[in-house]
């Protein structure tokens, strides 16, 4: 942790000029990689420069979507907008500290190149802890995490009381986070905006539904997140993933090979609704908010001033 921190520490953070956004979770299967790349697209469709970088050594999800993006580009002629991708090498020595050193230098090696030529810089992280996944949530501005509707994946976030569901304990993950924000606060004063974003909600109502909504709400008071709903359980995601394309994406004959469906249309608003209340700075009024988020955080370490409200 001591070299994690110290690491951490020696960025100026406060002269990086991308805006970083994080998607991370410890759980696998919570549609992670698939909420990164739709957020990808919108950057880029809004018109801006935008790094991409996959963390995730073994399974490598977010490069192959954008591979698959890039050989649809190819083979249908057409120019869907590309993010400037990067992926984490992994390693292999018999050392394990040796192996976290060489990929903690590639990582490092990554940000140089990406952190003052680009507006976003949209990080994947791997579905375990290590020195870069705690980097990477260390300078997040905003940090997603999606996780399925199901109290299997809320286990990684807290711990509940079976009979009333309310939250006795938070879990290895929250901790993680918790630790990552006041690491950011004392580094450059920065404020890590986190969102838990509930994936594959059952379109019915059920007493585990209910009571999972309270469990989330209890836990946002607790650790200071915002909630959010995300995608759905929807069979098109999957039919995307092949060639390379999101929901924002324009749809039709020339693209899709075929005219899209009202799925398509229906997943293109629920990713709209969620990046309404994400807002990132992506346009006037979310680069208006940022800023006004930036100017509290470098006065509320002041005292207030009293305007001459108080008596001599």
């Amino acid at each position: 942790m001591v070299r994690f921190m110290n690491y951490a520490g020696s960025r100026a953070y406060a002269s990086h000029q991308a805006y970083v956004i994080v998607c991370g979770n410890e759980k696998g299967g919570s549609g992670k990689t698939t909420t990164a790349m739709h957020l990808l697209v919108a950057l880029l469709n809004a018109g801006h420069r935008v790094a991409s970088i996959d963390l995730d050594t073994r399974q490598l999800s977010l490069s192959r979507y954008i591979d698959n993006r890039n050989m649809w580009n190819r083979r249908m002629g057409l120019r869907m907008p590309m993010p400037n991708h990067f992926k984490l090498e992994r390693a292999f020595s018999d050392s394990i500290t040796e192996n976290e050193n060489t990929e903690l230098a590639r990582f490092q090696d990554i940000l140089l190149q990406t952190e003052h030529g680009h507006d976003f810089i949209l990080i994947d992280t791997p579905g375990h802890d290590s020195y870069v996944m705690r980097l990477a949530h260390s300078m997040a501005d905003t940090l997603v995490t999606p996780i399925n509707d199901s109290y299997i994946d809320f286990d990684v976030l807290a711990r509940i009381d079976p009979a009333t569901s309310e939250v006795v304990d938070i879990s290895h993950y929250a901790k993680m986070v918790r630790e990552a924000r006041r690491h950011r606060r004392t580094v450059d004063n920065g404020l890590l905006d986190w969102v838990v974003v509930r994936n594959r909600i059952s379109p019915g109502t059920s007493r585990n539904k209910e009571n999972l909504s309270g469990s989330l709400r209890d836990l946002s008071m607790r650790l200071g997140c915002r909630l959010a709903d995300g995608i759905s359980e929807r069979v098109v995601y999957r039919e995307l993933f092949p060639i390379g394309m999101t929901a924002l994406d324009e749809m039709n004959e020339h693209t899709l090979g075929t005219g899209p469906t009202l799925s398509h249309l229906a997943a293109c608003q629920e990713v709209r609704a969620l990046l309404s209340v994400l807002k990132l700075p992506i346009d006037d009024l979310g680069r208006r908010r940022a800023r006004a988020r930036k100017m509290w955080l470098q006065n509320s370490s002041k005292p207030a001033e009293d305007f001459g409200l108080l008596a001599d």
